[in-house]
């Protein structure tokens, strides 16, 4: 969260959440972002967390199982040996901001949901250089790597169309 606080220095890398309703619905997308020059690690692990992002979002098409979402995600990540996060997921939004369904970033072959025309969910994997373990500062929203190594997050709002999928929060 900003904090007078928290002065961001060069080689940092910054996650920015923003949430908005219009309508009485509400939409949701996050980027990681630079600041300054940032170490290589810093920037491969931003790349291939917005890449993540993008592959669990390919998998998305009507009638297929909600848990491709995880596992074209966690077959990207494996190779690079980066935790995904398992305490946060994606999230059903509408007219509630977090509703069902959870939408993991990881294998997990027994959720077996259909995805259908008209579902509004969001894909936003949060990757971590070191172990996928998180917990919670005392202000109740800041999350931190258990192990203090960097972390990257990318989020759309994404819309299961009768071909497909629409990204809701492109830019």
């Amino acid at each position: 969260m900003p904090s007078k606080d928290v002065i961001l220095k060069s080689g940092d890398i910054v996650n920015c959440d923003v949430t908005v309703k219009l309508n009485g619905y509400h939409g949701d997308t996050s980027r990681t972002f630079f600041v300054g020059t940032v170490p290589n690690r810093a920037k491969k692990l931003t790349r291939r967390t917005e890449r993540a992002m993008y592959k669990g979002i390919e998998a998305v098409k009507p009638g297929g199982c909600i848990s491709d979402i995880g596992n074209a995600i966690q077959k990207y990540v494996s190779p690079y040996g980066y935790g995904i996060v398992r305490e946060l997921t994606g999230h059903g939004i509408g007219l509630v901001f977090h509703e069902a369904p959870s939408i993991f970033h990881y294998k997990k072959p027994d959720y077996k949901l259909e995805l259908k025309p008209g579902m509004i969910f969001t894909v936003e994997p949060m990757l971590n250089i070191g172990s996928h373990k998180v917990g919670l500062l005392s202000d109740g929203w800041t999350i931190v790597t258990s192990d203090g190594k960097l972390s990257a997050q990318f989020e759309h709002t994404i819309l299961v169309t009768d071909t497909g999928y629409e990204i809701l929060t492109k830019l």
